[in-house]
This record gives C-alpha cells, structure tokens and sequence, in this order.
C-alpha cells in the first residue's frame, strides 16, 4: 500500500472514537519546534501570512515555531512533504487555494490528493485578485481601464502577456477564466513563483498580471497600475479602483484563500488547540493589523474549509476543461 494510504487509513482509525487520542496529546503538544512549510518562495501571499502566523503563535507556544520555505511545482513539494510527516502536529503547511485545489488535476506525478492527505484546520485569509499592468509596459498607457485592455487585446492576434507564478497557480486559471469570460487571447507566461511573476510584473517582461493585497506598496509606488478588483467589492485599500462587475465582466468574482493544514491523521485533540491558536491570532489586533495587510481575515472552522476546498476543487475543474489547459 502507497505511504500516503496508509496515512490515510491511519487517519480514518485515530478519528474513530475508540482510538481517537485523549487530552494528553493536546497537553504533551509542542514537544519539539513546530514548522510551518511554505510551498513556495519568500514573500509572497501565502509565505507572509505564514510569517504572521509564526509571530504570534510563539508567543502562546513552549517550543520555537519555524517557516520553511520548500518552493517548486506550484506549491506542490512543500504539500508533498506535509503529508507524508507524521501526524504529531510539528510538521504544518500554510497552504492556499493553488495548491490544495489545482495542483492534483494539472499535475500527473503528484504526491498527495488534498483531501485524502490533508487535514483542514482553519482558513487564515480571504483576497482579491487585482488585475494589474506593469508601469513600464511599452502598452501602459493603452492600458488604463478594463475595456482599454479588452480592446487592445482583441487588436493583437498574438494577445498580451501575462504572468503568473506557475502552471495551474490561481492567477494562471483565473486569468483563462477572464479571458475566456470577455472573449481574448492572452499569452501565459508561467514563473517558479507569484514573487518572481511580481518581479516581471514590474520589470516589464509580462504586460499583465493578477496581483494580491499584498503588493500595495507597488500599487501606491506606481511601479504598478491597479485596473479593477476581483471581489465582490472594491478593496478597502484602492478605493478608486473598480471591481470587475463595474468594470463591464459582472459573472466574474475571483476570490483566494491562504489556510492551515495538517497530515491526515493528526489527533483530534491537537487539532482542536491550533484551531484555538488560529481564533486567537486573528483576534490579537497587531496579528490582526499585520493579516489585514494580506486580506479580509477568515477563521473558517475544519468542516466548512474542507467544504471549501471541495468546491473550489469542482470549480477549478471546470475552469481547467473548458480552457482546455494541459495536464503535466
């Protein structure tokens, strides 16, 4: 039997009720430092709300707590490596809904299935996308609002380029979704990364790209142009900047999440405290004030994050068939 299914059969027996762990676990956890792996490079969305996190929870933890950042497929390796750890609650993955939502449809050689491997323990953050242009695209000025960009669009046969940070990343499907959406072509140029994606971005090597919350100071810089935001309403920190339905596409509201997962398998009674240590952050107000900086904060409970991740999972699906995106 494959390692990950025998994790998962061992994860079925210890939520049983007769073999489900006891409150010792809980009182025994953290016996060791507790690692928080990032499956992708230093400063982006996810790997900042992880740092966040870390700030805080050592504070109300005996043991040190660490970020290890373990980038490459899309967040796959570091999601890998989470779930094939023993489910003591030291090895953690602050994930997103790349990794636990797309990878596994897109990629053939993939080493866990989200929800079989993966125990949900609480959302962290809920973000728009902001659709952005690179202030030194030689199109910026073209560039200004989203019917400018449709039209020059639809002049160029060859289409405009994109970035994202991979292959089946969030900005890669989402951006499809809006080209399929408004009747573009768009050229996708994949990065290993969102961080190295925003490094073109303002280098003028992609023309576009979806940006998160967290590149304000490029926004306020304006290295880059916001144009209209993914939500459902306008983010709090652009408040000039339309959302995507005022802009001319209403269908369209693209929303991420960051969130913490754990090995199928983790004892109940461990679970419950990093569910009490997720409410506590996001009440902390300078915890607070820092996630914020990312997107809405949302504790999302496990059962609704699992339910989350299902339906996000069908989505994705759907998006990756009709945009007819390539296995790996």
């Amino acid at each position: 039997m494959p390692p990950l299914r025998r994790r998962a059969l061992l994860g079925a027996l210890l939520a049983s009720p007769a073999l489900a762990a006891g409150p010792e676990a809980a009182r025994d956890w953290p016996s060791r430092p507790v690692r928080l792996i990032v499956g992708y490079p230093a400063g982006a969305s996810t790997d900042l709300c992880a740092r966040i996190l870390a700030e805080d929870i050592r504070r109300r933890l005996p043991q040190p707590v660490i970020v290890e950042n373990r980038p490459g497929a899309n967040g796959a390796l570091g999601a890998a490596f989470v779930a094939e750890a023993e489910p003591d609650g030291h090895t953690l993955l602050v994930s997103n809904t790349s990794t636990m939502t797309a990878n596994h449809l897109l990629y053939r050689d993939i080493r866990y299935d989200p929800l079989r491997d993966l125990l949900p323990i609480s959302t962290i953050t809920l973000s728009p996308f902001i659709l952005a242009v690179s202030g030194k695209s030689r199109q910026r000025a073209r560039m200004q609002s989203l019917a400018a960009i449709l039209e020059l669009a639809r002049s160029r046969p060859e289409g405009l380029t994109y970035g994202s940070g991979g292959i089946g990343n969030l900005q890669h499907l989402n951006m499809e979704l809006l080209a399929r959406k408004a009747g573009i072509r768009l050229l996708h140029v994949p990065f290993r990364g969102a961080a190295p994606a925003e490094n073109a971005l303002v280098a003028g090597d992609v023309d576009l790209m979806l940006e998160t919350p967290s590149a304000g100071p490029l926004f306020r810089d304006r290295a880059i142009d916001a144009i209209a935001v993914t939500g459902g309403t306008r983010w709090r920190d652009l408040p000039e900047v339309p959302t995507l339905a005022e802009a001319g596409l209403p269908e369209l509201v693209l929303t991420f999440w960051n969130g913490l997962v754990a090995p199928a398998g983790l004892p109940p009674a461990i679970r419950e405290r990093l569910v009490g240590l997720m409410r506590a952050a996001s009440e902390a107000p300078e915890t607070r004030r820092l996630l914020l900086g990312q997107g809405e904060v949302m504790v999302l409970p496990p059962e609704a994050f699992r339910d989350r991740i299902a339906a996000d999972i069908a989505r994705n699906a759907a998006v990756i068939r009709e945009a007819g995106i390539e296995v790996q």
